[in-house]
Order: structure tokens, then sequence, then C-alpha cells
């Protein structure tokens, strides 16, 4: 299997580890160290290699870090992790403090002395991030220090970096050869008078490229860095041992490998203007250009926005691989509904259903470890089942199965809760509620212009007028066999950015209720184009969502009697498709079991 159910978490190694590291910082006459959840290269996802905060802690969220001073080690963690949190670190020793709501800077000058240095690794962090950090802690006297790794001093048996083969990917899936992607982005730098882009984003590298890579579990991304010029020439820093002469070919002679050690020696030897982009490249890199004095354009990594809107070749792959993830979720839910009420426990929901999607016999991996939460556990939004925590699915619970496929035409990443016997009504009308949600952002139709947090409010309106809501936001990007997590597009309160044919996002709603059950419904959509509408206004361009996720929604949490009319044929009519696309790809069983999920309300 691709997933296991060891317990990664190490609670009881926390205190003495921390001590360790207490002793490092005395050593280097620190008051503080800054320890994230992130490598070089800033993905929400590291190897083993960069797991630093797990190893410290014992807190394995995908965000968050921790701030250890002298007589305090804050763990910072948002909305999603704050049940996991207290599970995983010892709390006499870690202090859960929730992020974003209380802000590092905010943290630090409350607990530091006057004239406190807080040590950090520059490879870990933004220049974004350090400026604020200093910004706020000036006028305190406290100064902020790149300095070694201390973790990396102390952790004996550190794993060593990645070294995954590197493969190329199909220009007819991808939609656009390499090197028209590279001469359309040169384009764009000698436009804006820049001679060079650093890019230090692995899926912006593997975008730009076309290739894909296994640096990191669930994300076929490779480690590396790359510099591209204005005339579509590109460096690309990474290991030669994951290079073959297939690679060599695919690249051809505009892309030049080099080691990672060249690395910033080819900083140092820049000529000209380099672009940079201050929220994902490592300060280290900052820091190397300015000891030469180059001349730095703070902007976006060029390839977010065109790696966001994806190709109508794009497009029509990770389709087809939605429809192919959909035949295995739907004999997983017809497997699902006839076990016996109390027969399944949250592991064999995992192997089951990654099971029935290697049995399309082409999964490449799983997108993210399976999120199987039975009852309490459904609360725990992002909880992934060890053998420690395997609980069985009783009678009246709900359990919450939020899972997905790397596939090579597409990336895929759904939520259907269930109910395990006949449910309550109490978590009928919370389902309901999060499902009007979801429909009110399938059904949308927003101006050009508008961003995620515009639209993010439709889907919290119903659970907001009965004091309810959900602390995560409503969608993701998602990438094309790339990672299930990907921006900068989102449906977030947080984002500003622009929505934008073509850009895939995730649309999940939820609800959970500490102690007791987990909700969450989710489908992937794609920006499109409007279809015009009579009387509408001739010069205002307009965007909706197509589906892309054709799997059905348990009608046995529904009350009918809380939709109107238009949510119920968006319903009926989307169950009616998922029969229509779906039935002659499955199983005689599955095919009856769909006829009955989707029979209208």
């Amino acid at each position: 299997m691709f997933q296991t159910f060891q317990d990664t978490a190490r609670p009881d190694q926390g205190p003495p580890r921390l001590a360790a590291l207490r002793t490092e910082m005395a050593r280097d006459h620190l008051s503080g160290f800054l320890v994230p959840r992130a490598d070089a290269h800033q993905g929400e996802y590291v190897a083993p290699h960069d797991e630093r905060l797990v190893w410290l802690s014992g807190f394995t969220g995908s965000a968050g870090f921790c701030a250890v001073l002298r007589d305090i080690a804050g763990v910072f963690v948002d909305g999603r992790y704050r049940t996991q949190v207290k599970r995983q670190v010892d709390l006499e020793h870690f202090t859960p403090v929730n992020w974003p709501e209380t802000k590092l800077k905010d943290w630090l000058i409350q607990h530091l002395p006057q004239g406190g240095t807080v040590g950090y690794d520059a490879w870990l962090h933004t220049p974004d991030e350090i400026e604020a950090l200093e910004k706020a802690c000036a006028p305190k006297g406290i100064t902020l220090k790149p300095v070694e790794n201390l973790v990396d001093r102390i952790w004996s048996d550190q794993p060593a970096p990645p070294q995954g083969r590197i493969t190329p990917y199909p220009a007819e899936l991808a939609g656009e050869p390499h090197g028209a992607k590279r001469a359309r982005l040169a384009e764009t730098l000698r436009d804006s008078g820049v001679s060079v882009a650093v890019i230090t984003l692995p899926d912006s590298i593997a975008w730009l490229l076309n290739i894909r890579g296994t640096d990191i579990p669930r994300n076929p991304v490779p480690h590396g860095f790359a510099i591209l010029r204005n005339d579509g020439h590109v460096a690309f820093f990474t290991d030669q041992a994951k290079v073959d002469d297939s690679l060599r070919a695919h690249l051809g002679p505009e892309v030049t490998i080099r080691p990672p050690s060249a690395f910033l020696p080819a900083l140092h030897s820049l000529t000209g203007s380099a672009r940079l982009d201050p929220k994902t490249a490592p300060v280290a890199v900052l820091h190397a250009l300015q000891e030469e004095n180059k001349p730095i354009s703070l902007g976006e990594d060029p390839c977010l926005i065109p790696k966001a809107c994806k190709t109508r070749a794009e497009i029509t792959a990770t389709t087809e691989a939605h429809l192919r993830d959909a035949t295995a979720m739907v004999e997983f839910l017809t497997w699902f509904d006839a076990q016996p009420v109390g027969s399944l426990t949250e592991i064999d929901v995992v192997t089951a259903l990654e099971g029935y999607r290697r049995a399309t016999n082409a999964l490449l991996d799983i997108s993210f470890e399976t999120i199987a939460g039975t009852g309490p556990n459904g609360a725990v939004m992002h909880y992934r089942v060890t053998e420690q925590s395997n609980s069985r699915l009783e009678q009246g619970q709900l359990i919450v199965v939020d899972s997905g496929g790397q596939y090579i035409d597409g990336t895929t990443d759904i939520t259907r809760t269930l109910p395990v016997g006949p449910p309550g009504d109490e978590e009928r009308r919370a389902f309901t509620r999060v499902l009007k949600g979801m429909i009110a952002i399938s059904r949308a139709r927003f101006p050009k212009g508008l961003a995620g947090r515009d639209l993010d409010p439709l889907a919290r309106y119903h659970l907001w007028l009965a004091g309810q809501d959900f602390n995560h936001g409503t969608g993701h990007g998602v990438g094309v066999y790339l990672c299930v997590h990907e921006g900068p597009q989102r449906l977030s309160r947080i984002s500003h950015v622009e929505l934008k044919p073509g850009m895939i996002l995730s649309n999940e709603p939820g609800y959970y209720r500490e102690g007791a059950f987990g909700i969450r419904i989710e489908n992937l959509i794609v920006v499109q184009e409007a279809a015009s509408l009579d009387g509408a206004d001739p010069d205002r361009e307009m965007f909706d969502f197509q589906t892309l996720t054709w799997v059905p929604i348990d009608r046995r949490l529904i009350l009918p009697a809380m939709m109107d009319a238009g949510e119920i044929d968006w319903l009926n009519r989307y169950h009616a498709a998922c029969r229509d696309k779906i039935s002659p790809r499955v199983s005689e069983s599955a095919r009856l079991w769909l006829e009955q999920a989707t029979q209208p309300l």
C-alpha cells in the first residue's frame, strides 16, 4: 500500500529533544530559535530529511511551526489542527498557539526580553516573513539572526536528502511543450526589464520544464532550483543522480543541468536584474544576491498564474482522471454499504479504498494520506488513522472520507461523509447546511475580477444562520499530476488572487463538533467562461464553475425540507449526471448501487 498506519508522532521524545535544542541555543547565545514545517523550496509537504517540526515536537500536521524560547516553546497551528496538536505534543513542554489569530511577532514581543536574539535557518524562511518579523520586533530591540540549523545539529539520525528519479511529462497532456513555456515566460521578463527569474518552487519547475519527480511523497515533483533567463534558457540545479539520458534528451540544449552546489555561485555571478518571489523563495537566496549588490526585482514567481490556468489539454486529461477515480469511489461506496454495521475499522476503510483505486491499473500514488475519521475522529479535520488511533465504525456515527489519487493525467481530491447506520437529526441538519453551501459554490456565477475571498461566504451562509462555521478555507487550488494543494488560487477569506478560467479548485465546506462528529463534502471544480443569458449585461464578462467530480452525495444525510427548489434541482441533475457518466464504467453490483444512490430527492 501507499499509505501506512504507523504513528510517527513521538511526544515522549519532545522534552529531551527540546532540552538539547536549548543547549545549542545557549551555546550560540540565542534567546530563541524558529522551527518551521518547511524545506528550502517552501513546499507544504516535505521529505523525511526536512521533517524537523515533527521530530522536535511530535506534531505531524501539514502546516505550522514552533518558536522555541528559553522558557516556552509555542507550537503555532491554524484551525485545522487545534484538536490534533493537543493529541500529539507533550503539553507540559509545548504550548499550542492559535495561529493566525496570534501572530508570531506579537507572541515574540510578549515573551522575549528586551534585546533578545532569535535564530533562524535562512533556507527555511521567506524574505516577506523575515522582513515582517524584523520590522515588528525592532522597537523592542529583538534581533532576527540567520544561523546554522540547530535541529540538524542535534538530529543524529536525520535522513539524507531525497534522490528521486526525474522523468519527462508528455507534452500532449501538458498541452504545451516546455520550449514554448520558457519562451512565453521569457518574454514577460523582457517586457518587465528583468534579466533572470530565480525559481525555487518544485511544482513551478516541474510545470515549466514538463517534468515530474519522486522527491516528495504524494507529490510528483523534483527538488531543485532554476534560473530562467530572458532568452528562454534555463539552468536547472538538481542532483545528477536523478537525471538520465532520456531526461537530458527531453530538456534539450537550452536547459543546462547543474549540481545543487553550483546554485549559490551561479547567483553570485548573475548579471543584470533578477526577479525573486519574496513570498516563496528562501531568504538565503535574497541574501546571496544582496552580497553581490545585484539589482533585485521582487515579484511573483512567473510560473504561478500560467501554471494555475490549465490548458484545454490539461482539463481534458484531468476530466478523464476524475471519471476513472469516480469509478473507484463508486465501487468503494458499493462495498461500504454492503458491510454489516460495526464490522469495519478506519484502517479497513482506507485499505479498501486504496485497493479500488489500485484496481484501475492507473494509480501512481495517492494524492495525500487518506482521511477516514469516524465519530470524534471526524472532527479532527486532517486526521490520519494509525494503528494506535484506529477506531471501529459504530452505529449512529458519521465517517468523513477525504482521499485522492495521482494519475498520469490528473490529480483527484474528493470528500464524502457517510452514515454508519441511521444518522441522527442533528447530524442531518448540519450535513444539509454544509451541502447547501457546497451547492451555492457549484451554482455560482460571478463577474470577472473576483477573488476567492469574494465567493467564500457563499459556502458559509447557511451555517452562519445557525451560529456555526468551519475553521478552514472553502477550497484550495489543485494541480494536474502535480500537487493536490496548489497555489496561488484559493476559495478563502484571505485569498486576494483573481479567479481566472482554467483554475482548478476544491469546493469543500464542512462542519466539525469536537468530541462528536465531523462533516465535509468536496468536489473539484474548474473556472470557465459562463454561457450568456437573456437580459444579462452585454459587456459584463461572467465566469462559473465546471464540475470535475462525479460521485453521489449520500441522500440518507439530507433533509430535503431544508433545501429550496433550486438546490434540489441542482442535486438531482448532479446525481443524474453521475449515473450517466459512471454507470458504463463500473461492475454490475456497483451499477445497481449507483441507480439507487442517485434517485431524485
